[in-house]
C-alpha cells in the first residue's frame, strides 16, 4: 500500500446527520453525489486505494461510492478497517446486511484489533489516517470520533476535504494543505 495514493473517510452516524437515517433525502441525495464527484476527482490525481471504516452512516456512503468507482476503474482498492470483530453485532438487520455485503465486497480487509474496548474505534480511525495521504469528512461540527479523526489527520499533515452538511449540494472543501506541497 502506497500512503500517497490512498484516501480514507470520516463521517456521522445516521444519528447526527440531519436526515438521520432517510437516505431518500435530498440533501442525503445531494451529498453522495458530491462524495462520487470528489471520489472521481480523487482517481484522476492518481489516488487508487480508498479506506472505509464501515460504520453505520456516511461510512456506509464512501465505501458505495467507492464500489460505484470501482465498477469505473477496476484497479480501484476498497479496503475495509474494522476496528474489531462483530462490529455490527448490535445493529438493526438492514444495517448488518448492509455491513456484511459491503465488506464482502471489498478488496481487502484489515482488523485492527480481535475484542471490543472502548478505544478501538480510535484505533481504527488512527491506522487509517496513518495509511493515507488524504482524507474525506462528512462533519457537523460536534465533538467526537469525527473530530477526534479529522484534528489527528491535521496533526499528520494529510490533506482534508470537507463536506458542508448545511450545504449538501455544495462541492467538498480542501481545508489543509500539506506544507510539503
Amino acid at each position: 500500500m502506497e500512503p500517497q495514493r490512498t484516501c480514507c473517510f470520516t463521517g456521522h452516524r445516521p444519528e447526527k446527520l440531519p436526515w438521520g437515517e432517510q437516505e431518500d433525502h435530498p440533501h442525503c441525495v445531494a451529498l453522495k453525489a458530491n462524495l462520487d464527484t470528489q471520489l472521481e476527482q480523487l482517481f484522476a490525481q492518481g489516488y487508487r486505494h480508498f479506506i472505509s471504516g464501515m460504520a453505520r452512516g456516511a461510512d456506509f456512503y464512501f465505501a458505495e461510492g467507492v464500489l460505484a468507482l470501482r465498477e469505473r476503474h477496476p484497479e480501484v482498492i476498497l479496503e475495509a478497517a474494522l476496528p474489531c470483530l462483530g462490529q455490527a453485532n448490535k445493529w438493526s438487520e438492514g444495517d448488518r446486511l448492509r455491513w456484511h455485503r459491503l465488506v464482502e465486497h471489498c478488496d481487502t480487509t484489515t482488523l485492527v484489533q480481535e475484542h471490543y474496548d472502548r478505544y478501538c474505534m480510535l484505533r481504527r480511525d488512527r491506522y487509517m489516517v496513518d495509511h493515507a495521504q488524504a482524507i474525506l469528512a462528512v462533519f457537523n461540527g460536534t465533538r467526537g470520533g469525527t473530530q477526534y479523526t479529522l484534528n489527528y489527520a491535521m496533526d499528520q499533515q494529510l490533506d482534508i476535504y470537507l463536506f458542508d452538511l448545511n450545504h449538501p449540494q455544495q462541492p467538498a472543501t480542501r481545508l489543509f494543505l500539506p506544507s510539503s506541497h
